[in-house]
């Protein structure tokens, strides 16, 4: 049998968190959105929720951009926050912020501002998943609500090939020089990530049921 020892970091993540992963891909909510059984509305506000935590990330990112190990997990081509804004534009609505929103975008401005294995965490959950899932969702959300481009441009990537681009991330985790300690920093937080998006989704559902 393979220790976590013996296992590469990106291994790791993907086994020591699949529970909080399914968890999230399982959310009510975004099954409800692909088959357009809720109003445009709601899929407006998952993107108003979507701003304030990409706002805030994006916001960290600048900050650690420089930084000898997260930096190099910053990929200006991945940038949500110019795609929310056109989304919200084209919407013509921009909803509240949620109060599970408000606790995710405040614990990423406790640790992702100046601790590079939480940073990385956090990214690592919302870019890849969006780079995973997301390819899936968005095309979904864009047939069941008759969105040609405008929209649902969160979902859409120029000039990246998912696939790729996931492969390439998950190896440069795993040449990432963290001592033992850091590397279970990272861990705990990406399962945390997840909870505070499974939050969020459990927020928007109950809200629109």
């Amino acid at each position: 049998m393979t220790s976590n020892a013996d296992q590469s970091l990106s291994a790791r993540v993907r086994t020591g968190t699949r529970a909080e992963h399914d968890a999230a891909q399982g959310s009510g909510f975004l099954d409800a959105l692909a088959d357009g059984r809720l109003p445009l509305a709601a899929y407006a506000d998952l993107a108003a929720q979507h701003y304030a935590i990409y706002e805030t990330l994006e916001k960290a990112a600048a900050v650690m951009a420089d930084d000898p190990s997260a930096g190099a997990f910053v990929f200006p081509e991945l940038a949500r926050l110019p795609a929310l804004a056109a989304d919200l534009h084209f919407l013509g609505e921009t909803p509240p912020v949620l109060p599970a929103t408000e606790a995710y975008c405040a614990r990423l401005r406790d640790v992702a501002f100046d601790r590079p294995a939480a940073f990385v965490a956090h990214h690592y959950t919302r870019y890849l998943g969006d780079l995973s899932g997301g390819q899936y969702l968005g095309p979904a959300i864009a047939r069941a609500y008759g969105l040609n481009g405008d929209g649902h441009r969160f979902f859409v990537f120029p000039g990246v090939h998912p696939p790729a681009f996931r492969a390439g991330y998950r190896e440069l985790l795993d040449r990432v020089t963290w001592p033992a300690e850091e590397q279970d920093v990272f861990l705990a937080e990406v399962a945390r990530a997840y909870r505070l998006n499974i939050a969020v989704l459990a927020e928007l559902k109950e809200k629109w049921a």
